[in-house]
């Protein structure tokens, strides 16, 4: 049974009202927790692929990502849950795990249960919810992976 209906929740779901990146988010994580997404990555055999600047890199430890000097560029790393869905993650900050997902590939019930199915996953590995706001919109979660509940759940009304 699909954690969300499409038909309930696709106004959020509209990038021309929502902006098209939401920020997907899991706060209160340590270098630890990073490491266990990659981990994570790794034993799906989900694609993915890790880059600084333009050079494409093998993925490496949680704890030389992050702690890279100040000044460095950013590294992201892509996944791909399935073939036609994309999170980008950035390393911030080492307290949370945050990535993007683009709303105009998240179309339809199909996608959207590759997107829980998605959150589901990071939050069941590290036990912690994972919330996703609107893009620009930190603070104000639209949905979420429920630890408790262990399915992804509306946080707002429609």
């Amino acid at each position: 049974m699909a954690d969300l209906l499409w038909d309930d929740v696709k106004c959020f779901f509209d990038p021309e009202t929502m902006g098209s990146l939401p920020d997907v988010r899991v706060p209160d994580v340590s270098v630890e927790g990073w490491q266990e997404v990659l981990d994570l990555v790794a034993e799906k055999g989900w694609e993915y692929q890790y880059a600084e600047g333009e050079t494409v890199l093998p993925l490496p430890r949680a704890e030389a990502v992050l702690s890279r000097p100040v000044d460095a560029e950013c590294p992201t790393l892509r996944v791909w849950p399935s073939g036609d869905v994309l999170a980008i993650f950035r390393f911030l900050d080492d307290e949370v795990v945050d990535f993007d997902v683009d709303l105009r590939e998240l179309q339809g019930q199909g996608r959207l249960d590759v997107l829980c199915g998605f959150l589901r996953e990071i939050g069941r590995r590290l036990g912690r919810p994972v919330v996703m706001d609107g893009e620009g919109a930190s603070g104000h979660p639209i949905l979420g992976f429920d630890v408790e509940t262990d399915r992804v759940v509306l946080l707002m009304e429609p």
